[in-house]
Formats: C-alpha cells, structure tokens, sequence
C-alpha cells in the first residue's frame, strides 16, 4: 500500500510516494476469479439502470455490459465480485496499471491543493514541461495541454494551418482521430456525423502489410507506389494547398495495423519535398505503448507535430500537441489554451507517470513483452486456420481472423464471439470486428501476459470448431 510523504511547503511539486514495485502483481492462482455468470446479475441490473439515461455507450459496453467496482494494477472487478485480467488497459489508456500508488497519490495531492488555476504556471506545470521536452525525439519542445486527444488534434491541425498558410489535410483510410468535426474529418464518417466531410479533408489509402493495395512483382508491399499515389492525388484530388498529412503511426481502431519500416521515413522525404508538415497523432501510441516514448522512434522519423493522450496521464484526462522549433510560436496565434488543460492535477498525473516509466524501466518490459506476444501469437496462429495474420509492437497487439487465410475474407461473426467467449472466461479487453485487439498494461509481467493470451486460444479455438473450422 502506498504511503505519501508531503512535505510542509506548498511549492512541493509531487509528493513522495513509497510503494512495492510488484503491487501490481496478480495472484494468478485466483485469476481469473469468476462467482457468477458474466456479465452478472447486478452487473446487468445496473447497466439496465444507468442506460435508460446515459445514451451513445460504446460497442464493448453493448457487447458485454458488465459494471465495474475498482481495479488494481493488472485486474478489475466487477460488481458482482468477478475478477479479470485486464487486456485493454481501460481504453489504452491505464498503461501503468489500474490506480498506480505514485500517480494515484500526486493527483490527489493537488486536487487538495490547487484543482484549477487556467493557463497560469505551477511548480508541476513547470516540471511537466521540462521533463516532455526532455524524454521526446529531436526538437519536439513547444506545447499546449487538454484534457482530451479530440482537442489536441484540433490543435494540431490549426496549428498546421497557421505554419504553412494552407488549408487542406490528407489523412489515411481507417484512421482515427477524434470526435469534433475537423477529427472526424479525417477519419471514417457516417452520415450521422455530418452531411459531409469537411472541405479541404482528403483520405488515402496507407500500406497495410496484411492486406496490400500496390505489391512489387515479388508480391511485396511497394511503399514507392503509395507515394506515387499520393503525389497524383495532391496534383488531381486537391488544391495542392495541403499544409499536412496527419496519420497515427499505427492505426489502434482499425486493429493494430503495423505499417512497413520504409513507409514514415519515405513520407517525411515526400512532406519535406512538398513543404507539407507531418502531424503524428499518439494519442494511443504514446508512453510506452509500444515500447518507446513515441512509436514513430521505431523509424526514426521525428514529425512536426505530435499528439499525446491515453497513456500520457495513466486514466486522468490529460493530453497535449507538441511542436517543433520554428512551428511553435503558432501556438501564441491559434488561441491555444482551454478550461481544463494543463491543470495541476493532470500535470501530476503525467509527471507521475513518465517518472514510473523511468524509474520502473517499463520502456523496456513493454518492448519484451512484444516479442513475448508475437511469438506466441504465432504459435496460435500456426493452430487455428481462422488467425490470417498477428502482430505485436510493445504491449499494442493484434490479431486478424478470416474464413480464408486465401481470400483474407473478414469474419466478424468469429471476431464478436470470441471477444464475449474470453471475456467470459475472465479477461476485460477491446472489441474490433474480425481484428481482436489487445493493450495490457505495460506493468504486466510474463506469467500474466501468458495468462491472457491462452484464454484468448482458447476462446479462438472453441470458435473455430462452433463455426464449422
């Protein structure tokens, strides 16, 4: 149990907090540790209560509407007593684990102290800043706080358009970047969300290993032609007044959609070439998520601008746009600041979470834990003909079932039954279509990584053989 150790002096920044660097650990002797059906009576009762008012829940929440009681470190549970083992990180958002005693202890420290004081300056303000300037690639050093990845993006775009003066953004198919008009403009759009798309949003298709559009005479995925495409786009599609290509390094809600190692380094030549600024969006991505600060180290790219969120604050809400030198002083002409961002607490909850990666090395365990999960996952894969591809970068992983491993046909029906199969069986994670996505914390450990991924064969496997395979 943590204990905190304030000092008397209000200047403190964060408070000292002592804890057992395996209070997170799970005794997976009792885990998972089921009483009642799933989801159970109480569980259901209450959903039914609270959806009566509380309208636009998510597809996971319809799927398996289950209510949660607390968690802790890598499990939650439910009302009904049920403990899981988490594989969705809440939404990739509790990265460190469920209430990690240091951030627990340094947002509440300040919520008892200073809750809200606009854009004005804080010791843990001051901190936050230094210590992100410090941890991201290259001259990544000018920002803005929010309270949400939606904003943050909108951010990045004005930002881009006071930079270059022009008005048009390329995103790419099965993007996801928010839910305010100019984000969903660069994303997939229902007729719900608006008549149109916004002028000035293009969409692209970006290269999916898994499922190729333009392949080289060897079958190989050819990056070159994407970019090809994207030249004559810019030149036929557009006004060729594009001021970005906005892009998540991988796609999370498309289902972990690893683009080729080639495919960052030649588009930031391509942007480069054309006076175009690379926005990455890592709200997802970010913190560890895939074993690095942000994903696009992986490649060595540094974009000129980048969005931070999810796993920024462990849970609390708290996100950022980041700039490069000479892009950020556009912040002080877009009217950049808002209610809620950069907060004493949300600074906290950051400033706690980078010093536990750190101190922890958890860049480190979620890099292993990759290479844990994509071994094993092809070890499923070579035992179920419904798996066509897996994939696993850090504690972001994926896999993709189909009705033919020739066709790459999509199976939903197999997808949607194995997400309510597992998580019946005790494991809390995320719904993606025929894709089963998984995001542990990146605390986790080896035995409980295993632990989550054989209830995941398991539940294939029973699919599998219910559908006929």
């Amino acid at each position: 149990m943590s204990k905190a150790k304030v000092s008397a002096t209000d200047e403190m920044v964060l408070p000292e907090v002592e804890y057992e660097r395996d209070w997170c650990r799970a005794d997976l002797t009792r885990l998972p540790h089921l009483v009642t059906e799933t989801p159970g009576p109480e569980s259901r009762r209450m959903h039914g209560v609270t959806s009566e008012y509380y309208r636009g829940l998510s597809g996971q929440a319809k799927l398996f509407p289950v209510c949660w009681k607390k968690g802790h470190g890598v499990t939650v549970e439910d009302v009904d007593g049920n403990r899981y083992l988490d594989f969705s990180s809440g939404i990739y958002v509790t990265t460190l684990g469920h209430c990690h005693p240091k951030v627990s202890e340094s947002v509440a420290y300040w919520a008892k102290r200073l809750m809200n004081c606009h854009d004005f300056t804080t010791p843990v303000k001051e901190a936050l800043v230094t210590k992100v300037a410090e941890i991201l690639p290259g001259d990544l050093n000018g920002m803005q706080m929010y309270d949400s990845g939606t904003v943050a993006v909108e951010a990045a775009l004005r930002i881009a358009r006071s930079v270059t003066g022009k008005s048009e953004f390329i995103s790419c198919f099965m993007d996801f970047h928010g839910k305010s008009l100019g984000s969903v403009s660069c994303a997939r759009m229902k007729p719900t969300y608006a008549s149109t798309r916004m002028p000035g949003f293009y969409m692209v298709p970006r290269p999916d290993r898994y499922r190729p559009l333009w392949t080289r005479e060897d079958g190989s995925l050819d990056t070159e032609a994407y970019l090809a495409y994207y030249d004559q786009f810019i030149q036929e599609g557009t006004t060729t007044q594009v001021a970005a290509f906005v892009l998540e390094p991988i796609q999370g809600w498309a289902g972990t959609i690893v683009p080729p190692d080639d495919f960052f380094p030649k588009l930031r030549k391509f942007c480069d070439e054309r006076g175009i600024l690379l926005i990455a969006d890592e709200v997802l991505t970010c913190m560890g998520r895939t074993g690095k600060w942000l994903c696009m180290e992986h490649w060595d790219v540094v974009p000129d601008v980048v969005t931070l969120g999810k796993g920024f604050g462990n849970g609390f809400p708290v996100t950022a746009c980041v700039a490069r030198e000479g892009i950020r002083d556009h912040f002080d002409k877009i009217s950049a600041s808002s209610s809620y961002g950069g907060n004493p607490m949300a600074c906290a909850a950051a400033l706690a979470s980078i010093k536990v990666i750190e101190e922890e090395n958890l860049l480190e365990n979620s890099a292993r834990l990759g290479a844990i999960a994509q071994e094993r996952l092809e070890e499923m894969k070579t035992e179920h003909k419904i798996i066509g591809d897996v994939r696993a970068i850090g504690c972001l992983m994926g896999v993709e079932l189909v009705k033919d491993r020739v066709t790459k046909e999509p199976f939903d029906e197999a997808g949607k039954m194995v997400y309510v199969k597992a998580f019946q069986k005790g494991l809390a994670w995320i719904p993606a279509g025929h894709i089963l996505r998984m995001s542990p914390p990146i605390v986790m450990n080896e035995a409980e990584l295993r632990l989550g991924l054989d209830i995941i064969d398991e539940a294939i496997g029973e699919t599998a053989r219910e559908l006929g395979y």
